[in-house]
């Protein structure tokens, strides 16, 4: 049976149509507003949707994205708490594919079996561990695949064509390119970024997403011109700052609507 992920990116391809993937820290702003996020995102065209699991050392993440992995990190959330969210999100949307990005620590402390037994259980479809090289994920990659979760793996703009190959053969999903040569939140090189796609596209199948970089509707539109998907994540968590908890969702519903119609617009689709 294929998964949620494949049947989205199948039924996007049939379109014509780009996949557009916002990511966004669990539990920031507040604990009530995930779920709320999560369906207003949904609502607004999102194709998947990326979870960030709080961790208290994010390496490969900006500014932005740590500040709210601190603030869900000092309301308690952790990895249970987000498992409970995908779970409450899933009781009205059976469709949307739900990705959990993070590292290896909060899954290590649970147990990598337990961790993919109820992320299975929650309605998880993917996962991203941004630590977990393939090298030494075999076994992880295995058994998320066994229970229908893809694990998805980060290629960057300095991997070797080895390597490439290497990290491909051990993802399912779609793979994630990130077009950036360090942290979240900076900017993007187009021209860059097109030709390390289309290299990636001619040694998979798989659907390209590209992250890191992309603030607004016209990157986002230029990007969908080579890539299969379009990650969007400093700029949510800067709308979700940007005003009270309460209205988070209704600011990031607008934006994502927003990035949604430019991408559906784009010359030569």
């Amino acid at each position: 049976m294929a998964s949620r992920i494949a049947v989205r990116f199948q039924r996007l391809a049939a379109e014509g149509r780009q996949a557009l993937i916002p990511f966004f820290t669990a539990g920031h702003p507040s604990r009530d507003s995930t779920v709320q996020v999560m369906h207003a995102l949904a609502r607004a065209g999102a194709d998947v949707i990326e979870l960030g699991v709080p961790f208290s050392d994010p390496m490969a993440d900006g500014p932005a994205i740590q500040r709210s992995s601190e603030k869900a990190l000092a309301l308690g959330v952790g990895l249970s708490d987000v498992l409970q969210w995908v779970s409450e999100f899933r009781t009205t949307d059976s469709e949307t594919p739900v990705v959990l990005m993070g590292y290896a620590n909060p899954i290590e402390r649970m147990g990598g079996e337990q961790f993919l037994d109820r992320a299975a259980q929650s309605g998880v479809d993917g996962v991203i561990v941004v630590d977990y090289p393939p090298e030494e994920a075999a076994d992880f990659a295995r058994m998320a695949r066994e229970r229908g979760i893809d694990p998805i793996f980060l290629l960057a703009p300095t991997t070797g064509s080895a390597r490439i190959d290497q990290i491909l053969s051990a993802a399912s999903g779609y793979v994630y390119y990130v077009s950036l040569r360090g942290i979240t939140g900076g900017t993007i090189d187009i021209d860059d970024v097109v030709k390390r796609v289309s290299l990636i596209k001619s040694r998979t199948a798989l659907p390209v997403g590209v992250g890191f970089g992309i603030r607004d509707a016209a990157t986002a539109a230029a990007v969908a011109r080579v890539a299969d998907a379009v990650i969007i994540g400093t700029r949510m968590i800067q709308l979700l700052e940007e005003g009270p908890a309460e209205g988070a969702a209704s600011r990031v519903e607008a934006f994502i609507a927003e990035v949604r119609a430019a991408i559906d617009a784009r010359p030569g689709r």
